[in-house]
């Protein structure tokens, strides 16, 4: 198969699909890889490192404008984050895009992908038996550490804050965090949380996560049966609290209301993990890593939607180390055939030759779903 790795044009991101070291493992099973030049600067990977390991590296025509050739030749492409508008005229019917998609949270790339007629397959929503996430937990683990140090540094009065130390001094009381959702982010924020120090509570639906959260976070850590009461009472002592709760593929609930905003200590943070579909926060509003922040009832919102994007290095090779055995199956198998074979891959199916093969993300658009077991 020919794959393509194209460079990131998402503001602020800064990862890549696939790592050297990955590439070289593709081109050992026989696989053409191009490589769009540039594409792995930002995450230490220069082209000779993939050209090393069998890559071929294209050049685009222009560094603002996509690669073209790789569009055109390739059989399937491996990116981070979902397409952007300008790349739509450059996808192909047939295609496989193998990527973050996040359609819940954008109709327009949604209605965009149906048009198209290519096989858009999710990270996302790549999901194992016991309903785990593999390949949007790396991402989540490096989201759930990188809330807690954002939410530290907003809470300095220069930044909007209101002049806390997360983890408090001698004789201090520490700052307080408050995390919505126990899953893969919420365990490493509150891993993080408790590392510097802080008063941190994770609330959850599930008893029996939460019972596994009992066992691993330390004492410092209180584990809460989550509830609307239990919410609004938190928030109000919160230095930080930390949306990270989602629904596969759907839309997230709105578990912090407007009205909710004036019970809380002004200069207090709201960090945002789950903006990519939606957010927790009535209030949230996409951001970027260049203008992360923005302020309403004295309550600093930060709700960067690729946020590991900021940490490229970490990520890219966190990334690669989920996504390659998938890749591999689609590339030695065909889509079709590693469908049939691996039940984890056939929940990624996203949109299928102009179907909606995701039911969540046909509830919130209201349109038909056609499971992808009838396209197999």
């Amino acid at each position: 198969m020919i794959i393509g790795i194209l460079k990131e044009r998402k503001p602020g991101e800064y990862r890549v699909a696939m790592s050297p070291a990955g590439v070289e493992i593709m081109t050992q099973e026989g696989h053409t890889v191009l490589v769009e030049k540039g594409a792995g600067e930002a995450s230490g990977f220069e082209d000779i490192d993939y050209a090393q390991k069998g890559a071929e590296v294209v050049d685009p025509p222009a560094a603002s404008e996509a690669a073209p050739e790789i569009f055109r030749r390739s059989e399937m492409l491996l990116k981070v984050r979902e397409p952007q508008s300008f790349e739509y005229k450059l996808l192909q019917k047939d295609q496989v895009c193998f990527s973050y998609l996040h359609l819940a949270n954008s109709a327009e790339l949604t209605h965009s992908l149906t048009r198209i007629g290519g096989v858009n397959i999710a990270y996302e929503t790549v999901q194992k038996a016991d309903g785990s996430l593999p390949l949007l937990k790396p991402m989540s683990e490096v989201s759930g550490a990188m809330a807690v140090q954002q939410g530290a540094k907003y809470l300095e009065m220069a930044q909007g804050g209101h002049g806390v130390l997360l983890g408090g001094v001698p004789g201090v009381d520490p700052g307080m965090v408050v995390i919505l959702g126990g899953g893969s982010v919420g365990l490493s924020a509150a891993k993080t949380a408790c590392g510097w120090g802080a008063k941190v509570y994770v609330l959850d639906v599930n008893l029996d996560r939460l019972r596994y959260l009992s066992d691993v976070l330390p004492a410092s850590c209180f584990v809460v049966m989550s509830s609307p009461a239990t919410i609004r009472d938190l928030i109000t002592r919160a230095d930080i609290v930390i949306g990270a709760t989602l629904v596969p593929g759907s839309k997230c609930p709105i578990l912090v209301t407007r009205e909710m905003l004036k019970t809380m200590k002004k200069g207090a943070v709201l960090v945002d993990v789950a903006i990519d579909q939606g957010g927790n926060f009535e209030t949230s509003k996409e951001t970027t890593h260049d203008a992360p922040t923005y302020v309403i009832d004295g309550i600093v919102h930060y709700a960067v939607s690729n946020m590991p994007g900021a940490l490229p290095r970490t990520s890219t090779v966190a990334l690669t180390n989920a996504t390659l055995p998938y890749a591999l199956q689609i590339a030695n198998k065909g889509w079709k055939r590693a469908m049939k074979e691996n039940l984890e891959l056939r929940r990624g199916a996203n949109v299928v030759k102009g179907k909606l093969t995701y039911k969540a993300v046909a509830d919130v658009f209201g349109l038909e779903y056609v499971p992808i077991e009838e396209l197999l």
